[in-house]
């Protein structure tokens, strides 16, 4: 299982979302580290390691990302399509997580290049068992294309 080296960039613009999901992870006890970003912009210089995020070291790139849509400055769209335009970030798994349950944006979200699309949980309790399942199958069985799993 890849859970104990893995990194998971969250990237959501709402403080009271990540917050939970931070308290959800902890409760779930998952052994991947978590980092958050507010935004879109600064989801892409976390990706692409310019400025403040240049030190792979201190931020290292993530092994999945857990993408919100509706951000402020560039939206979950925007990074997702710029992510599928670099080479090194073209294969980097990409879980849109958001409130949106609607069909076009359920659509654009794969078009895009999204490898799975989850509308967040509303209550803890199943925020915590979706926090394991994506640990379980994303972090633990999913093959990636350098052959780690």
């Amino acid at each position: 299982m890849k859970t104990a080296a893995a990194h998971v960039l969250h990237v959501d613009d709402d403080p009271g979302d990540i917050l939970l999901l931070e308290q959800a992870c902890r409760r779930a006890a998952v052994a991947f580290q978590l980092h958050s970003v507010s935004d879109g912009e600064t989801a892409i210089a976390y990706l692409g390691g310019t400025g403040a995020y240049a030190s792979r070291e201190r931020y290292p790139l993530p092994y999945l990302i857990l993408l919100d849509l509706k951000m402020p400055r560039k939206s979950g769209f925007d990074v997702l399509t710029w992510m599928r335009n670099q080479p090194q970030l073209r294969c980097l798994p990409v879980i849109i997580f958001t409130a949106s349950n609607q069909e076009e944006d359920i659509k654009r979200a794969y078009e895009a290049g999204a490898n799975s699309y989850l509308v967040k949980p509303v209550d803890i309790h199943s925020l915590i068992e979706l926090v394991k399942l994506i640990e379980a199958y994303w972090l633990g069985i999913n093959q990636t294309p350098d052959g780690s799993s």
